[in-house]
């Protein structure tokens, strides 16, 4: 038998409805347009990781081209170092008179990249093979200091690693007839960025000077082992880009969202290095980057820290789309009276109401009832699972109820329950249900 109670929430409907219904377009379509033009926007609450050397290896043009195209790599900078007594400038370095002089600047590029995405060893292994590093203070017909073979290190693992590389490729090229590489490694003092005119340059002058300088012996390949990413390619999925070392801004991502998630859209965690067979618009080197996908292709993505309120408005903006559900959920919406998804859930068997987006339990069916009013009404809440707060919206003195994990609009909750317990009237399209036994 229905229990009998006054509307409330039907007092308000129609023009709740009109409001909600152009406010939720608005919503959704601001979310959607800001997802264009996330990958620019940076969080300060996130682990940045960048990290650059100073390469040497003849004219800087063709150089720059050749890293700026090693994924992982986040900008090439030509520029002059290793050098004094000499303005760090291209009409100076150029002089007949600083021709052999061994205190001209080198032209060298500022390799920055993502020691997450890349290793210093994969850049260092396309240095060498792209120029002669058995010439001295040239390479080919460019002839002079400025074209030495260097390579500037900030730090002794950077150092460490560049000898190693040179004793393993000495093997190789010695084998092939060549000489001894000539390649300094030093520590960087100073690097002076060149001239704009030189920065892109063969993308500004796509036929310009070129020349492959290369010996055309090649490291011995190394076996490397990829991240099964084959589920990925498949439906929805969060990921997480997290980094390989400690990472506080991926901790607490983890501790106030992630713990808390128990969604259907699975999430992954993956660090920068094994995204391969993806596609990602979204520069991973800061973490946490967190990644939404559909069918292996990132659909949104954000660098640094969500909040629970940006990520599960994003969640709810890819998973319900322009829906009454969206609507409701972070419009303050109301459902329809006996709506579809009140009809399936008016009569389920034995289980628990949870939250559409982040799967926390919400209400039993053990204290559901039949109000009459058309839409869901329990007598409590699972505990701890919501929040309530004063709603004054519309004229009216009403308790809103939302979710604690995701802050989703529910409905309201009224002091006309049976035995004078409250009345939650909850809206069924933010809900999903699962069986007792499941």
């Amino acid at each position: 038998m229905a229990y009998n109670s006054f509307d409330f929430c039907g007092n308000y409907f129609m023009l709740n409805q009109i409001y909600n219904l152009i406010l939720s377009i608005m919503k959704f379509f601001l979310i959607v347009v800001f997802s264009c033009f996330s990958s620019l926007i940076v969080s300060l609450e996130g682990t940045i990781h960048k990290e650059s050397i100073v390469l040497g290896s003849g004219c800087f043009w063709g150089a720059e081209k050749t890293y700026e195209n090693i994924p992982g790599v986040i900008e090439a900078i030509s520029g002059y170092a290793d050098g004094k007594g000499v303005a760090p400038r291209y009409k100076e370095i150029t002089k007949y008179i600083n021709k052999y002089n061994l205190n001209n600047f080198a032209e060298v590029v500022k390799v920055v990249f993502d020691p997450n995405t890349v290793k210093l060893e994969e850049i260092l292994i396309k240095y060498f093979e792209t120029h002669d590093p058995t010439q001295l203070n040239r390479q080919g017909n460019d002839i002079g200091t400025q074209y030495r073979s260097i390579i500037l290190t900030i730090n002794k693992q950077q150092t460490l690693i560049a000898q190693n590389l040179i004793n393993e490729y000495q093997s190789s090229l010695s084998s092939q007839g060549f000489g001894l590489i000539v390649t300094k490694i030093k520590p960087l003092e100073e690097f002076f960025e060149a001239e704009e005119y030189h920065q892109d340059y063969l993308v500004k002058n796509p036929n310009g000077y070129c020349p492959d300088h290369s010996t055309g012996v090649k490291f011995k390949e190394k076996i490397s082992y990829l991240e099964d990413n084959s589920s990925l390619l498949e439906g929805k999925h969060i990921l997480v880009v997290e980094s390989e070392s400690y990472c506080p801004y991926c901790e607490k991502f983890k501790e106030n969202v992630i713990s808390l998630y128990e969604g259907s859209i699975p999430v992954n965690f993956r660090v920068a290095s094994q995204l391969h067979g993806l596609k990602i618009k979204t520069k991973t080197w800061v973490t946490p980057t967190i990644l939404f996908l559909q069918n292996g292709k990132e659909i949104y993505g954000k660098q640094g820290y969500m909040t629970p309120e940006e990520f599960y408005k994003v969640l709810g903006a890819i998973k319900l789309g322009n829906s009454e559900a969206f609507r409701v959920a972070f419009n303050e919406g109301t459902d329809a009276r006996y709506c579809k998804e009140y009809e399936i859930f008016k009569n389920t068997p034995d289980g628990t109401f949870v939250d559409k987006l982040s799967g926390a339990a919400l209400f039993d069916t053990r204290h559901r009832f039949n109000s009459g009013t058309g839409w869901l009404s329990f007598t409590k809440p699972v505990e701890g699972s919501v929040i309530e707060r004063p709603d004054n919206s519309f004229g009216l003195k009403r308790i809103e109820i939302t979710s604690k994990t995701s802050g989703i609009h529910l409905g309201h909750v009224f002091p006309d329950g049976p035995k004078g317990k409250p009345r939650y009237c909850i809206n069924a399209s933010v809900l999903d249900f699962k069986p007792r036994d499941s």
